[in-house]
């Protein structure tokens, strides 16, 4: 997605060798046209796998998640991170460990939310470890639904989760594969390679 990699390269800030701070469109301050593009090419490349839900993690994986679940015509759901008096008692729990903080956590998902009869596509803003991605498809084999892939905006595709991800079987679309980026050099390179299977 070429708007995508314009706006990594021109507003993008490298932090060391892994970090990459796009706050400014995609997951703080959010670039409605950009998320719209986002939710256009994602439920595009996944428009004939019958899906029927979106599932992400909070809270940055909302936005994406909403924009495809829009195109697709499909209802959006959302992991919580944080247990809470309105969420349902009766869920889907798995645990998470966040690489950019450093923590683990716990998310839940609604059983009501998540049916076996559903087709399961989840988003996600980022993919480098592929942490919040297996703790998702641990929740989707809880329900007993099947996956019809992941939609990731931007890939790290020198850290593992992509392979991981893709090794499990799992259809790994994502519309920008960074190979490798340098904060001295102020320059990030992107793959031209996508939408490969395990």
């Amino acid at each position: 997605m070429d708007l995508l990699r314009e706006r990594i390269i021109s507003e993008g800030r490298i932090i060391g060798t892994d970090i990459l701070k796009v706050d400014s469109f995609l997951n703080h301050q959010i670039d409605p046209a950009v998320m719209d593009e986002i939710g256009r090419s994602l439920s595009g490349a996944f428009s004939e796998s019958g899906v029927t839900k979106v599932l992400t993690v909070e809270s940055s994986g909302i936005a994406p998640a909403l924009s495809v679940a829009r195109f697709l015509g499909v209802p959006a759901v959302f992991a919580r991170k944080t247990a809470s008096r309105n969420l349902d008692s009766d869920t889907y729990v798995s645990g998470v460990h966040s690489y950019t903080k450093g923590v683990d956590y716990v998310i839940r998902v609604s059983k009501r939310y998540l049916q076996a009869d559903d087709v399961v596509l989840l988003i996600d803003d980022f993919l480098a470890k592929g942490c919040a991605l297996r703790g998702l498809i641990d929740i989707v084999a809880q329900s007993g639904a099947k996956i019809a892939g992941a939609g990731i905006v931007i890939e790290k595709g020198f850290q593992e989760g992509g392979a991981l991800i893709r090794g499990m079987g799992i259809r790994v679309h994502s519309l920008a594969i960074i190979k490798e980026m340098s904060e001295k050099e102020n320059r990030i390179s992107f793959k031209d390679e996508n939408d490969t299977k395990g």
